[in-house]
């Protein structure tokens, strides 16, 4: 069990004497983290451990790490300690410690990956606990916009009771969240990106003489804007964290989007050994089989069930070319978004060919660095890279339409056929449930891709080829 104090000395002896026996007999260990008060509650913490069968670990920061930056110290230190399940529980009091069984049981059973204590489960109990008129408002407004945003159920947000599986804390990337309030928010993203399952237990609420930290109009802008940023990130918007991204590339199916060309490309050809270079989890590739053609695909990462839905895979690192177990030769090579993710696409692209049958095609497609899109960013200064698009963050080589055709040439390959496609519509889809905004989004989309035929070098936003040996 994790307690976050601060300044809780009034509070914090009688917060920990209310926990029920049976879970003084079950507790693997306490820690009690003292973010830096300004009163006794450290010399009450070890006084308290001193004296109780508990078995406790009493610290206090050196500074004020901040409500986030406190929880994710002790956090660590559950995960560090090899523990199976975490409940948060504050020292003010101000959540019920008797039922702190009820947090832990779902975890326990196997039935969640987090629990979150409710003051909303019961109709008119926040209310009548003293909860003020204008935070239960703020807080339903804000749940309501929270939910409608990311396509969870909660029914409330804003608890800070809660428990969680240790080993789901660990996936999450937590030294990158806020240390501030919002960080509660954050960890419900990150749990819900991760596709964990949280559930809810509803709490009595309890509102005291406890001093409250807590500024409620920034934390409403932090929480709204964490939320934004979410569905902004789903959508390929925004800094990952890591050059690397080991998740699945996913399928735009939609036949305006490039993987639609590109498959209405393959069907147009016949039944054919073809080999998908970076084939991510296999679905574009499950979607090519479906033609009638036999897929193999290579790539750094063998996902989960991409054995299942191609004919043969190889796992491989590209930038080295493709690996010596690909040693067929293949009609149809689809090189789909992976040439920009190498240091050298020239040799990618003589190994490519070194595999291809006599007669067949290479279908190409890369991101258009000139895409008004980055031509903004560089041109007002906020340069940088995103989680996906033409400044995802794992690419390290850019192409225009001009400097992609020349490097076709010199390599020996001609054109048969070129193409330019606008914006993925799709990626809309990744955010979470359909708002007002999706939904003018996907209305703009013909317009995109009118403008993307119409002008391709500034509203074209990947650049799709057929490609054969030249001459």
């Amino acid at each position: 069990m994790l307690v976050v104090a601060y300044n809780a000395e009034k509070t914090l002896a009688a917060t920990l004497d209310r926990l029920p026996d049976s879970f003084r007999d079950v507790v693997d260990h306490i820690l009690l983290a003292d973010d830096a008060s300004q009163d006794a509650t450290y010399e009450i913490g070890r006084a308290y451990q001193s004296t109780s069968p508990l078995p406790m670990t009493v610290v206090r920061h050196p500074k004020n790490l901040g409500y986030g930056g406190n929880q994710k110290a002790g956090y660590e230190w559950a995960i560090s300690h090899g523990l199976d399940i975490v409940v948060l529980l504050h020292g003010d009091g101000q959540y019920a410690p008797e039922i702190i069984e009820e947090l832990v049981k779902p975890i326990a059973e196997g039935e969640a990956d987090a629990v979150f204590g409710s003051r909303m489960m019961i109709k008119g109990g926040a209310l009548k606990g003293g909860m003020p008129l204008y935070k239960f408002v703020g807080n339903r407004i804000l749940t309501t916009g929270q939910n409608r945003l990311t396509g969870l159920r909660l029914s409330e947000w804003h608890s800070g009771y809660r428990a969680y599986s240790v080993p789901a804390l660990a996936q999450l990337d937590m030294q990158h969240y806020s240390d501030d309030f919002d960080f509660d928010t954050e960890i419900i993203l990150g749990l819900h990106n991760a596709g964990r399952t949280i559930a809810e237990v509803p709490i009595p609420t309890y509102y005291g003489d406890e001093i409250c930290h807590v500024n409620g109009l920034v934390y409403a802008k932090n929480v709204v804007l964490d939320v934004l940023a979410y569905r902004a990130a789903r959508m390929g918007f925004g800094h990952r964290g890591t050059a690397i991204d080991a998740s699945a590339y996913q399928l735009k199916p939609s036949p305006s989007s490039s993987h639609g060309v590109l498959l209405s490309w393959l069907a147009s050809s016949p039944t054919s050994l073809v080999l998908d270079v970076g084939c991510s989890d296999g679905r574009f590739g499950a979607a090519v089989r479906q033609q009638g053609h036999t897929v193999h695909g290579v790539d750094i990462v063998k996902h989960d069930d991409v054995e299942g839905r191609l004919d043969g895979f190889f796992e491989g690192d590209l930038s080295g070319g493709l690996p010596e177990e690909t040693t067929v030769l293949y009609e149809r090579i689809v090189a789909a978004d992976v040439l920009e993710h190498v240091v050298d696409p020239g040799a990618l692209l003589d190994s490519i060919v070194e595999h291809l049958a006599p007669g067949g095609e290479i279908i190409i497609s890369v991101p258009n660095i000139s895409h008004w899109y980055p031509r903004f960013r560089i041109a007002v200064g906020l340069f940088g890279y995103d989680s996906r698009g033409p400044l995802d963050e794992g690419h390290v080589r850019f192409f225009t339409r001009r400097t992609f055709a020349k490097l076709l040439s010199d390599h020996g390959l001609k054109i048969v056929e070129a193409r330019t496609v606008g914006a993925p519509v799709d990626v809309v889809d990744r955010a979470g449930p359909r708002t007002v905004i999706t939904s003018i989004v996907r209305r703009l989309a013909g317009v995109d891709h009118a403008l993307a035929r119409a002008w391709p070098t500034m509203f074209g936003y990947q650049l799709l080829y057929r490609v054969q040996r030249a001459a």
